[in-house]
């Protein structure tokens, strides 16, 4: 997930504003025993993964190897890890964003 104030690396500044348009924004909740990210908005790259956010959020909370995260969308269901992220915000997103909630044990679904 790239931070929304990350310098993008474009020639042009409409390139730039196009591609931060294209993103999706994520809005992360943690719940249960599971650390707390400060920074909860995130935009994101429509085409990246479930998984991918697992992973970052796991490297950004610095878990153990052993330890895992589900992700729920909008605390109903828990989505495939190959699920395109698009897609879940096409189908789930509300308010112009996608809420997901994380957790390290299994909660909804």
């Amino acid at each position: 997930m790239a931070d929304s104030q990350e310098n993008l690396a474009s020639t042009s500044t409409t390139n730039a504003t196009d591609k931060e348009a294209a993103k999706i924004c994520v809005l992360l909740n943690a719940t249960g025993n599971v650390p707390i990210i400060k920074k909860r908005t995130w935009t994101v790259d429509p085409n990246k993964t479930v998984s991918w956010i697992q992973k970052f959020i796991h490297k950004y909370l610095k878990l153990d190897a052993t330890e895992q995260i589900f992700l729920y969308v909008n605390q109903t269901f828990a989505p495939a890890p190959d699920q395109i992220i698009k897609n879940l915000y096409d189908c789930h997103g509300t308010n112009g964003k996608l809420v997901l909630y994380y957790c390290k044990n299994q909660a909804w679904g």
